[in-house]
């Protein structure tokens, strides 16, 4: 069994106090190919694909500013025994989402930060009726921007991010689908993902506004993947520009060996 503890500690005015926990045990240990088929759609039978959504969003009053879209913020922590990566929808936990100023904040002030969780866990913030998964409607035809960095550091790119997609600093119109900040061992991993990965012109300007609103040095790397080779692992497509001089303040959080 796996325990998590994460996320909302108390809100305005009000005390929520929320853990969520969450137990998952590893899956039956069986032989045959025909035997595992069978045990694995049973699995995914009894675990609900629509997680419940812990704190529902209020209409907006008079006195909130309200957003363009509604986000969900959600996490993923992966269970232990075997795991199918074609599964991880089934685990994806929404936590809250929000339509507002008022309400992303009221949310967000009492979220952990990325750079404060020990465990390899996933964050999402997606527009509502997407899932964080490429195989989502959504995502499939997509890609995402990536950006790998030094511990301790996605806290503040996290932040930034979210608040120009909230803000809607990227000016893609409906292109942005959501970000993920994910927490491992070694490195945490940002990316930013999008409907379009054809749309040269679009991912260009969110690659562009992605180093504007991160305050990115001019030799961080960016890489972008395609949602529809993430099993082939084909196409990858790395921008790089060419910095004579290294801006070592700005580049102190990125992740050793990812500079020019």
């Amino acid at each position: 069994m796996h325990l998590v503890s994460v996320v909302l500690s108390r809100g305005y005015g009000d005390l929520i106090c929320i853990m969520l926990e969450t137990l998952v045990e590893g899956e039956p240990k069986i032989s045959g190919d025909d035997s595992l088929l069978e045990a694995k759609g049973e699995l995914k039978q009894q675990s609900k694909p629509d997680l419940v959504l812990l704190v529902k969003p209020s209409p907006c009053n008079d006195s909130e500013h309200p957003l363009e879209f509604t986000y969900v913020f959600s996490y993923f922590v992966r269970p232990q025994g075997k795991f199918d990566p074609e599964d991880y929808a089934l685990y994806v936990q929404p936590v809250a989402s929000f339509n507002s100023v008022e309400q992303f904040w009221n949310t967000y002030c009492f979220l952990k930060r990325p750079a404060d969780i020990n465990e390899k866990v996933d964050f999402h913030m997606f527009k509502e009726g997407i899932k964080p998964v490429w195989e989502d409607d959504a995502n499939r035809k997509g890609g995402k921007w990536i950006l790998r960095l030094k511990k301790g550091f996605s806290s503040r790119i996290w932040e930034n991010l979210i608040l120009a997609m909230i803000g809607e600093q990227f000016l893609v119109g409906e292109e942005i689908c959501g970000a993920v900040c994910s927490i491992r061992n070694q490195e945490d991993i940002v990316s930013l993902w999008n409907r379009t990965a054809d749309n040269l012109a679009t991912t260009n300007r969110i690659r562009d506004t992605l180093r504007r609103v991160l305050n990115l040095p001019p030799n961080a790397i960016l890489e972008y993947k395609r949602h529809d080779d993430c099993l082939k692992h084909v196409f990858v497509f790395v921008w790089l520009r060419p910095c004579s001089k290294l801006d070592k303040t700005a580049t102190n959080y990125l992740k050793a060996g990812t500079l020019l």
